[in-house]
């Protein structure tokens, strides 16, 4: 029998790896439009979610007093998992995974301004050499005018934003419930995209871009089961195994060599993150110990 956290790690890791299988098929998928791929990737994540709807909320499964949040939450991750979509299939798969790592980043910087948060000295130099990181990365794309750099950098955007209606949503909403109406919104905009010509995938084909909905389905599942069991502190390092799947992919398939700059880039990102991370494990314990003593 596991025990709570190793039940954490263990979900965790087969978050990331999903994911990473996702990144991939997705990469994988560029002789197909980009939304056609959605339509894949919001169809059969809802018909995953299906499968794990309390049998007591079938019959209003869909209601929600938070309908203006849960659109907020649906339209940032649209533009996030559309530009991660177009990054993935124009740039290296490490390079993409690295900048990505610099969400939380963003996060911060945006919890300024829309969750009105005070933020310290530590997570402000965070913040700094987090950007070091990222231009480090980015500077060949710049300078040779290549425009898809941006891509990852608006999914960070996108996603930091996602991270806040989440963290608003959960209080009220069952996690099933908020990655439903965002695979919903997925699958109707792909709709919008037929015009532009889909193509007929082979059988082989259709399965791999089924498994693009069914591992982003379960990964996103798996995700929160690993902060249910564990304390986020513990497992969300492991998050960082993504950079290694993304190198060793890469190299494999596309026979892509991660730059040297990619590299120490992606570490002070790293780093970054991880003071960001550490230092909201510290305000939470002082705000918890202030509330115990009270």
């Amino acid at each position: 029998m596991l025990s709570k956290n190793q039940l954490g790690f263990l979900y965790m890791f087969l978050s990331i790896c999903a994911f990473s299988l996702m990144d991939v098929l997705v990469k994988w998928s560029a002789n197909y439009p980009i939304g056609q791929v959605l339509f894949f990737r919001g169809f059969f994540g809802i018909i995953f979610y299906f499968f794990i709807i309390p049998k007591n909320r079938f019959h209003n499964f869909y209601q929600t007093k938070r309908a203006g949040l849960h659109f907020l939450r649906c339209f940032s991750g649209l533009v996030a998992l559309i530009a991660i979509f177009i990054a993935l299939r124009k740039l290296p798969l490490a390079t993409v995974v690295s900048i990505s790592f610099a969400a939380p980043i963003f996060t911060t910087i945006l919890s300024i301004f829309l969750l009105n948060e005070k933020v310290g000295i530590f997570r402000w130099l965070a913040v700094v050499i987090g950007f070091v990181g990222i231009l480090i990365i980015t500077e060949p794309g710049f300078s040779e005018l290549n425009i898809y750099y941006i891509f990852p950098i608006i999914f960070c955007f996108g996603l930091s934003y996602v991270a806040i209606t989440i963290r608003q949503l959960s209080t009220t909403e069952p996690v099933w419930l908020i990655s439903f109406y965002f695979s919903l919104s997925i699958t109707l905009l792909s709709f919008f995209t037929i015009p532009q010509g889909w193509v007929m995938p082979s059988l082989n084909h259709l399965i791999l871009l089924s498994m693009i909905g069914i591992f982003g389905g379960v990964a996103n599942l798996w995700l929160s089961q690993s902060y249910k069991y564990s304390e986020v502190s513990l497992v969300t390092p492991l998050k960082y195994l993504a950079l290694i799947f993304a190198i060793i992919f890469g190299y494999l398939i596309w026979g892509e060599i991660p730059t040297i700059k990619t590299l120490i880039g992606s570490i002070l990102v790293i780093i970054s993150t991880l003071i960001i991370f550490r230092r909201e494990i510290y305000k939470k314990n002082i705000i918890t110990s202030k509330t115990i003593n009270d």
